[in-house]
Parts: structure tokens; sequence; C-alpha cells
């Protein structure tokens, strides 16, 4: 099996930290698990999210991840229950 890309590991730091917490990471937080410079980390996040029809992304202007399906990272109409826990918002 193939070693995963950088978009990929990208991906999964993004969700692993969306479904433990809640929050999506910044680009620096990326970049430490990646084990790059932020700048690097900010053009993984930007790399990922300029994927064609990708379905997530960042607020206007900035590097904060808004949307990173099938959550939201800032408050929506959809609260998402886990076991009693409301701490994401869905898409």
């Amino acid at each position: 099996m193939s070693e995963p890309s950088q978009l990929d590991k990208t991906f999964h730091i993004i969700m692993k930290q969306m479904v433990e917490t809640g929050v999506a990471p910044h680009y620096t937080q990326i970049a430490a698990e990646l084990g790059v410079p932020p700048e690097d980390g900010k053009k993984a996040l930007r790399e990922l999210f300029s994927i064609p029809m990708f379905p997530g992304w960042l607020y206007p202007n900035t590097d904060y991840i808004t949307s990173f399906p099938p959550f939201n990272n800032l408050p929506t109409q959809y609260h998402l229950t886990i076991d009693g826990q409301q701490k994401w918002y869905g898409q």
C-alpha cells in the first residue's frame, strides 16, 4: 500500500480534529501535525480546498475553515448530538 499524499494527510488532520473537538484546526495546527513550517500548512490547506468540486469552503478572504463536510465550523441550525454531546454543527 502506498504512503498517503499530503492532501490525504491534511484531510485526515482536519476531519480528526473536527470529530474530536467540534472545531476546525487553524493552518498552523495543520502544519504542526504535518511537521512542516506554518506557510506550508497554509499551502496544504489552500490546496485541499482548491480541488474542483470539493464541498467545503474557507471563510471569504481568510484561511479559516468554515465548512468541512459533514461539519460546519460556524454555528448553523443543524445541531449534531452524539452520545448526549452537542459540540458539532452540520453543513
